[in-house]
């Protein structure tokens, strides 16, 4: 290892501002990574970002970290070859195994398998018609959420109201699905996120939809804002993570992002947990650079 060590922060071309295609999010690379390499540089840590998909030299990294690559759904064999090939330099946070074991939504279907808090879900080869109608009778749900089983950011994901006309083909998942009942917590209340690095909770904000939405996106006009979780809470969301740590054999991942909403009990289940490229939000976070450079240096 260098005297200052550098890691890798793998992001995406469509998350540069200004360049043709960019995302409307975009600006949120920029405050993620401002953070983290602040942060870093005050630790002596040099973070380099680096687009994942476009030529550039692995040697003389120490780490790369998975940012937010957050165009890879459509290009997952390349992405998947492309950690693999870095991770043979140096390693990947999180692992080329967590990526894999997370980058699919069934991974949702092991944690329920072991007891974690979840939201109904029905798993299908496609949202199929059939599909779509097997959920509405199975849920008794008036409304249903389709998303595909590999996807970021409401990507081709779909909400149904019962005896409503089915979305077009290019508006629902292009293969496999998930389908759950809609949770109506979610406009009305939001969706909760909390911030683990190493182990440890940076923090954790609500999420709420803007008006006639359900979707916790800010490229959705969702907003965010702090929330102090109880210690219930916080034991809810730390037991999802560690149950994934027990299913996958690997403990104080660099990241984890803990992603839940009150389900139809009126208990909090998870949504999703993040281990591959979560957005940190950093704006309700003043502290978690400093967290995250902890985290870090554990894993060089």
């Amino acid at each position: 290892m260098t005297s200052r060590p550098r890691v890798s922060f793998l992001t995406s071309a469509d998350m540069m501002k200004g360049r043709p295609g960019a995302r409307e999010d975009w600006f949120e690379y920029d405050l993620e990574f401002g953070a983290l390499s602040r942060a870093c540089d005050a630790a002596g840590i040099e973070l380099v970002s680096t687009i994942w998909d476009q030529p550039f030299d692995p040697e003389g990294f120490d780490a790369f970290m998975i940012g937010t690559v957050w165009d890879y759904p459509p290009k997952q064999k390349l992405f998947l070859d492309t950690i693999d090939r870095l991770n043979t330099t140096a390693p990947v946070l999180n692992s080329p195994d967590i990526v894999r074991w997370n980058i699919e939504k069934t991974y949702l279907r092991a944690l329920d398998e072991v007891g974690a808090p979840s939201v109904p879900t029905l798993w299908r080869d496609a949202a199929s018609p059939e599909a779509i109608t097997e959920a509405f009778e199975t849920f008794g749900a008036e409304e249903i959420v389709v998303k595909p089983q590999v996807g970021a950011g409401a990507w081709r994901q779909a909400r149904i109201k019962k005896g409503d006309p089915l979305p077009a083909a290019d508006m629902l998942p292009p293969a496999s699905a998930m389908l759950q009942p809609f949770l109506p917590a979610i406009p009305e209340e939001g969706e909760y996120s909390l911030m683990v690095f190493g182990g440890e909770l940076s923090h954790a904000l609500v999420k709420k939809p803007k008006s006639g939405d359900y979707r916790v996106q800010s490229m959705y006009g969702a907003t965010e804002a702090v929330w102090t979780p109880s210690d219930e809470e916080r034991a809810t969301a730390m037991q999802v993570l560690h149950a994934a740590e027990e299913i996958t054999g690997e403990k104080d991942l660099l990241y984890a992002r803990i992603d839940m909403a009150r389900g139809l009990d009126g208990k909090l289940a998870v949504m999703e947990l993040e281990l591959i490229e979560p957005y940190f939000y950093p704006e309700q976070g003043p502290d978690m650079g400093e967290v995250f450079v902890r985290a870090l240096k554990k894993k060089l």
